[in-house]
């Protein structure tokens, strides 16, 4: 489930917008290895947090805990909204666009298809955990196995890349800024918790796959990017809007470009797989809290899956789709998940200062990997207010209009006849 909600249709577009930053081998190679690096740093907190809160839930418990109510309902309310629901929108969309390449389809056409994915995903969530993860394992068993295909063929028919030096030295913003377009590729790590409360041993099993996940997929970015640099010239690297597709049409020509599409058909299918698993867990876990409606928190009588939850989260992300406000919604308030890393992070350090914290796996290299993943969360956030005031300030409005709502839901609640 990591590596399959991680590795999905961004490796295959975004390199062009690292290199254009950092415009050198060296350097390119180096922002793809700082950014898996600095997801290890959050999948060690979270597999922390996971091992001393085995809930269902994941982040939305770990903020709880640590923080009050508040902070999870908050996490929650962006998670349905616009963050998760966006993600789910988006990558659905994705992956219509490119069957398109297959059959022409038209606008209408293509969010029919995307909502169709959508459901289907849905679909076989609701009918139990194990359908949803077989079909992931396969999904993702076949999206890892394309990737070492291509890196072989590329490996193979390519000449070594030559060291390229860049014309000028990158400035530490633009550095920064590479640096976050990798995290932003790295997207989902953190997805696995949700489901911890169905996951057997999780204090085991959480922390072992997000450790093996997270470095099975800064493998195979840096792999994959050291082999587009072999097939492509920076420079056109620099230009591409499709790198991997353009890469395989360079050495094994125009024929290539149907494979590619294929491979980001699967991994978007993939990717989306995990995260339709994932979402409902966090409305489940609050129902259960009563911070959303009873019924949400209803576990199917057969399927023993959060049903309702599923659909709930089903119609919103194929309206979101249907409608083409996920745009919006996604771009404005994408960036506020990292305030919540930083939180999550932030929460590990005040956890370990409590005497009765007992979790039965510690993240190595405490306090400097909370502190350091605290501060390139906090970092991130900072980065996108300065460079996208207005937008971003859309953004925490919508988010800030979730703590009313909060504050409405739990407020004391007199019996008639009380007084």
């Amino acid at each position: 489930m990591v590596v399959g909600t991680i590795l999905g249709a961004a490796i295959f577009v975004q390199p062009s917008e690292i290199s254009r930053l950092v415009p050198s081998t060296a350097g390119m190679l180096a922002t793809w290895l700082l950014a898996g690096l600095l997801t290890l740093c959050g999948a060690l907190v979270c597999a922390e947090l996971a091992a001393a809160f085995p809930q269902t839930g994941g982040v939305y418990v770990f903020l709880r805990e640590t923080f009050g109510p508040a902070a999870g309902f908050l996490w929650g309310w962006a998670m349905f909204w616009s963050v998760h629901s966006g993600i789910i929108a988006a990558l659905a969309v994705v992956l219509a666009r490119y069957a398109g390449y297959f059959t022409s389809l038209g606008d209408t056409a293509t969010r029919l298809v995307a909502i169709a994915a959508i459901l289907l995903l849905s679909a076989v969530n609701y009918l139990g955990v194990r359908p949803g993860t077989t079909l992931q394992a396969l999904l993702t068993l076949a999206k890892v196995v394309a990737v070492a295909v291509i890196l072989l063929l590329f490996f193979w028919l390519a000449p070594p890349a030559a060291p390229t030096a860049p014309t000028e030295m990158p400035s530490l913003r633009d550095f920064g800024l590479a640096i976050l377009a990798g995290l932003f590729a790295f997207g989902g790590w953190h997805m696995v918790t949700y489901a911890a409360g169905e996951t057997r041993e999780p204090q085991r099993t959480i922390p072992r796959a997000l450790l093996l996940g997270t470095l099975v997929v800064t493998a195979c970015y840096v792999g994959l990017n050291y082999a587009y640099l072999r097939a492509l010239p920076l420079e056109k690297l620099v230009a591409s809007e499709r790198v991997a597709a353009d890469a395989a049409t360079a050495l094994l020509g125009p024929g290539a470009a149907g494979v590619i599409s294929l491979l980001v058909i699967v991994s978007a299918f993939s990717a989306l797989s995990g995260i339709v698993l994932a979402g409902p867990r966090v409305y489940f876990a609050m129902a259960r809290d009563g911070l959303l409606f009873g019924c949400l928190g209803a576990v199917h009588p057969r399927f023993r899956t959060p049903h309702r939850a599923i659909l709930l989260q089903a119609v919103w992300a194929s309206l979101l789709v249907l409608t083409g406000t996920y745009r919006e919604l996604f771009t404005r308030v994408i960036y506020t998940e990292w305030l919540f890393f930083s939180l999550m992070a932030a929460g590990l350090v005040w956890l370990r200062r409590r005497r009765e914290y007992a979790p039965g796996y510690r993240a190595p290299g405490y306090p400097l990997v909370p502190l350091l993943f605290a501060g390139v969360s906090l970092a991130i956030v900072t980065n996108q207010l300065a460079a996208e005031p207005r937008s971003s300030a859309l953004g925490l409005l919508l988010l800030a209009a979730g703590l009313p709502v909060y504050l409405l839901w739990t407020r004391p609640r007199v019996r008639p006849g009380a007084l």
